[in-house]
C-alpha cells in the first residue's frame, strides 16, 4: 500500500476502536495465534481498554528496550498509545515517553488513552517515520511495533531513528521479517492470512540497512514462526558510545578534506605510520572498506576529530574475515578517550560484519596507540625488526591482531 493508503487504513481501524469494537489486521484466528496485538504482552492490566482494543503489534519492543528510570523513548507508529503507556511507565515520571504517528485518528485515540491512564510524561507527535519531527541527540531508546515494515523507504526509517538516538541509544523494535523474497501471489495470500508482510525485509537486508545507518551490536531474533517464511522477530542494535558533545557515526563524503587533514597531522608526528604524505580522496577511499569506516564529530560544530577505518588484507576467499584497520585522532585531541571510542565502535561492527581477525602494525615508539589496542584486546604476535627506513631510520613495526569470540567460531 502506499503512504496514504496506510495512513487512511490504520485511520479507519482507529476510529472502529474508539467505537468501541475489537480490531484485526488480519483474520481473527491468525491475529491471536500469530501474537499479533494485545496477545503478544505480558501485563496490560490498568491499560485504558482502548488502547489495548488498538493495538496491532506482532510483539512487544517495551520488554526488550531496556528502558530505565529518568531516560526518553520515542516510539515510531504508536498507534492507540499501548507501548507509549507501557513506556512512560518503565521510565517514570522523570522520563518521557514520545509518540509518532501519521494518522491523525490514532494520534486522537491515543492521546484519549493517555488522558485516561493518567499518563503526564507522554507526548503524541504527527508525522512521518521517515522524518522524525524531533531534533539530534533527543532520546535513550527507539521501539517499534510492526510499522518499520511497512515504510518504503526503511533506509530513511532507520536513519532518523540513528539521528535522534543519543549516542550509546538503543534501537530495540518488534517488526514481521520473511526468510526470502515473497513473488506477488504468495505475498498477498500471507498478507491476507496475517497482514503486516509487504515490503518486509529478509535479516540480512535489516542488518545490512542497519549497518550502513551506523548502528552496531545488531542482534536479530525470531520470536514467531508464521509459516510461509514470514516470522515476527525482535531487532536490537545500539548507537555506538563516545565521549560528550561527540558522536561516532558512518564516514561521509562530505567528510573527505577533513578525514584526509587528521590523517596528514598524524603522519606528521612521526608515530603513525611509514607514509609521509596523506593520500588524496580518490585514493583514500578506494583502498578502505567502504562499510567499516566511521568518525567521531562534534554534536555541535560537526567537526571531525577523529576516525577509523579498515582494508581488507587479500582478495583470497580464505581471508575474507580478516581485515587491516587504521584509527587516527587529531592531535589537538588526544588523551579524551576519541580513540578507544572510534575502535570500540568498529570492533562492534566488525563483527557484525563477520570479520573474525583485525589487525595492524605499530611502531614500538608509539606507547600510546599500543596501549589503545591492548586495553580492547589486541595483541602483539610478532616484531618485523628492520622492515623499512623512515626519514632515513630503520624502524621496527609491532603486528597486533584481535581475534573475534563471536565472528568466525
Amino acid at each position: 500500500m502506499a503512504h496514504d493508503e496506510i495512513v487512511d487504513h490504520y485511520s479507519q481501524l482507529a476510529r472502529a476502536a474508539a467505537a468501541g469494537r475489537v480490531i484485526t489486521d488480519c483474520g481473527p484466528d491468525a491475529f491471536e495465534k500469530g501474537c499479533f496485538g494485545a496477545a503478544g504482552y505480558d501485563d496490560i492490566s490498568a491499560l485504558p481498554e482502548a488502547a489495548v482494543r488498538a493495538s496491532l503489534g506482532c510483539g512487544n519492543p517495551v520488554a526488550v528496550a531496556e528502558l530505565r528510570a529518568g531516560e526518553s523513548v520515542l516510539d515510531l507508529g504508536s498507534g492507540g498509545g499501548i507501548d507509549v503507556l507501557l513506556s512512560a511507565r518503565r521510565v517514570g515520571p522523570q522520563g518521557k515517553a514520545y509518540g509518532l504517528d501519521a494518522s491523525p485518528d490514532m494520534l486522537a485515540l491515543a492521546r484519549r488513552n493517555a488522558e485516561q491512564a493518567g499518563a503526564h510524561n507522554v507526548e503524541f507527535l504527527r508525522g512521518a517515520i521517515e522524518a522524525i519531527p524531533l531534533p539530534d541527540h533527543a532520546v535513550d531508546a527507539v521501539i517499534s511495533n510492526c510499522v518499520i515494515n511497512l515504510s518504503d523507504d526503511k533506509a530513511a526509517v532507520l536513519a532518523e531513528a540513528f539521528r535522534v538516538l543519543r549516542p550509546g541509544g538503543r534501537f530495540g523494535v518488534s517488526d514481521v521479517i520473511i526468510d526470502n523474497a515473497l513473488d506477488p501471489v504468495r505475498c498477498a495470500a500471507v498478507e491476507q492470512r496475517i497482514g503486516c508482510v509487504a515490503g518486509a525485509l529478509t535479516v540480512d537486508e535489516y542488518r545490512r540497512l542497519l549497518a550502513r545507518a551506523g548502528f552496531v551490536g545488531t542482534r536479530i531474533t525470531l520470536s514467531a514462526d508464521h509459516s510461509d517464511g514470514v516470522h515476527s522477530a525482535i531487532v536490537q542494535a545500539v548507537k555506538p558510545a563516545s565521549g560528550p558533545g561527540l558522536e561516532i557515526r558512518p564516514m561521509r563524503e562530505a567528510d573527505a578534506g577533513q578525514v584526509m587533514a587528521i590523517y596528514q597531522a598524524g603522519l606528521d608526528t612521526g608515530q603513525a605510520s611509514f607514509e609521509t604524505i596523506a593520500p588524496n580522496w580518490e585514493g583514500f577511499t578506494t583502498g578502505k572498506m567502504p562499510h567499516l569506516r566511521y568518525v567521531a564529530a562534534d554534536t555541535e560544530t560537526g567537526e571531525i576529530v577523529g576516525w577509523v577505518a579498515a582494508s581488507a588484507v587479500s582478495a583470497r576467499p580464505v581471508y575474507t574475515g580478516v581485515v587491516e584497520h587504521s584509527v587516527y585522532v587529531h592531535p589537538g585531541c588526544q588523551a579524551h578517550g576519541i580513540g578507544r571510542a572510534l575502535l570500540t565502535a568498529f570492533i562492534a561492527a566488525s563483527e557484525d560484519a563477520g570479520v573474525w581477525t583485525i589487525q595492524s602494525g605499530i611502531f614500538p615508539e608509539n606507547a600510546a596507540s599500543l596501549s589503545l589496542h591492548q586495553g580492547l584486546g589486541f595483541r602483539v604476535v610478532g616484531t618485523r625488526e628492520r622492515v623499512g627506513r623512515h626519514h632515513g631510520i630503520w624502524r621496527d613495526v609491532l603486528m597486533v591482531e584481535r581475534r573475534s569470540t563471536v565472528a568466525g567460531c
